[in-house]
């Protein structure tokens, strides 16, 4: 087994451990990103608006698996933290057989529930509805293998091997890329050979990671047999992921909501806001990876009775996390324009875009200093606080759009600025939360 992150510098544990995390979700965003370029290039503009426009809501049906995978990497980390390894066998093999019946049951909501969402809820304008219909529908068939990879890679990051996950991703990357190529290009199949492509590449990395995980840990080789329903040990991972979820459900339907407001300024801002929160994306990476890394680092400990090193942790992350953020959005400002032209925008949609990258390079220093310490309340089962303050960020930068959106001062801008607002929120809460020290009393594992 991998070793554990509750002995030694902490600052090496964490950046050891980040790196790899902090490279997939590279990979992974930038295989989205030439999702985009290709898309952009080879079909057109509207077709660029209609794979965009179904970002907010599928990361809304995501955010179960992203949520309950890591409930369930907290509980087996905690175990693992403690040496207690017949409780990280039992909770892995339940926490797959309930992900995997989510998976199933999540791809035929997506498909079903595709064209009242889109029309009612997002608002997508009717001359893109087709194209976006069409693309949503087939990508919805991935879900199963999305909620697969998610917790086979949070089992594997519980118990420290985050290197892997780079590995999967990889596969991954290189094949959406590839076939993005050749069914956009080539084949002249549009939005549905992007979603075609997209699908295919989310099967391969799934399958990866399941291999990977049975031949390299003899722990996790499950039989047939293993995979029994355990109703307690389910809500143990619906406990501490069920806020998590909500927190990423709330979040992106804040995001659906300001997406709705970009889609009643037309199909030309829908392509530049489409870009500009591909670029955005590249922001968050250290933030978000550090997140990750800290709620491993932070239930391990505490599985560990090591509650200093947590506090030694925070400070350390803090800083790389920030520094890191920094040298990205100087690249970002300084090469914007050449960044845009990658994916062959109209002029005035180059414009919005340009507009929109520089605000956020400077607006998400402040998200960096802040999200990391999300890992921190999950890892010490206070997941409902961080749930609660993206709730209220978004909240505020929903508010803010919709308040603002026609205003003299601010109009089509705040699409983009509103984050300086929500932001700046979340950063006071979540310090003046974490000073307090009330975090650490319900620090420990998990009870059955």
């Amino acid at each position: 087994m991998t070793k554990t992150m509750t002995e030694g510098a902490p600052w090496k544990h964490i950046i050891k451990f980040t790196l790899p995390v902090l490279a997939g979700s590279l990979l992974q965003q930038l295989y989205n990103t030439v999702d985009a370029m290709i898309v952009g290039r080879y079909a057109s503009e509207a077709a660029l608006s209609a794979v965009g426009t179904t970002g907010s809501f599928a990361f809304m049906l995501l955010a179960i698996a992203i949520g309950f995978s890591a409930g369930n990497g907290v509980v087996v980390a905690q175990h693992y933290g403690a040496g207690n390894h017949d409780k990280v066998r039992e909770n892995a093999s339940v926490g797959i057989l309930f992900l995997m019946i989510l998976g199933v049951a999540f791809s035929i909501i997506g498909f079903t529930a595709a064209e009242p969402a889109f029309k009612y809820l997002v608002g997508v304008p009717e001359d893109i509805m087709d194209k976006t219909l069409l693309y949503f529908r087939i990508f919805s068939v991935g879900f199963i293998f999305s909620y697969g990879y998610n917790i086979f890679s949070s089992i594997l990051r519980a118990v420290g091997d985050s290197a892997a996950t780079l590995y999967f991703l990889l596969i991954s990357s290189l094949l959406n890329i590839g076939l993005d190529y050749l069914f956009v290009k080539e084949f002249q199949w549009e939005v549905a050979g992007a979603a075609i492509a997209t699908v295919i590449s989310q099967a391969a990395s799934c399958f990866a990671a399941y291999l990977y995980m049975t031949i390299r840990y003899p722990i996790f080789r499950f039989k047939f047999s293993d995979y029994k329903w355990n109703g307690g040990l389910v809500a143990k991972t619906v406990k501490v992921g069920l806020p998590i979820s909500l927190q990423m459900i709330v979040v992106s339907m804040g995001l659906t909501f300001i997406q709705r407001a970009v889609n009643g300024f037309g199909k030309i801002m829908i392509a530049s806001f489409t870009v500009g929160q591909r670029i955005e994306m590249y922001l968050n990476l250290p933030c978000n990876a550090f997140q990750t890394t800290l709620a491993t680092y932070t239930g391990q400990n505490i599985g560990a009775g090591k509650m200093d090193r947590v506090k030694q942790g925070v400070i350390q992350t803090f800083i790389i996390s920030t520094v890191m953020t920094l040298i990205i959005s100087a690249l970002v400002w300084t090469y914007a324009p050449d960044i845009i032209e990658l994916f062959k925008l109209s002029d005035e949609a180059a414009g919005y875009c340009l507009q929109h990258l520089k605000a956020v390079a400077l607006i998400n220093i402040v998200l960096s200093m802040y999200i990391p310490l999300f890992g921190v309340f999950q890892g010490a089962n206070h997941s409902a606080f961080p749930m609660f303050v993206a709730c209220g960020a978004l909240g505020i930068r929903v508010i803010i759009v919709y308040l603002l959106r026609y205003s003299a001062f601010f109009g089509y801008t705040i699409i983009w600025w509103n984050g300086i607002f929500g932001f700046g929120m979340g950063f006071l809460i979540t310090w003046t939360f974490y000073l307090s020290g009330i975090w650490k009393k319900n620090a420990m594992i998990v009870k059955y």
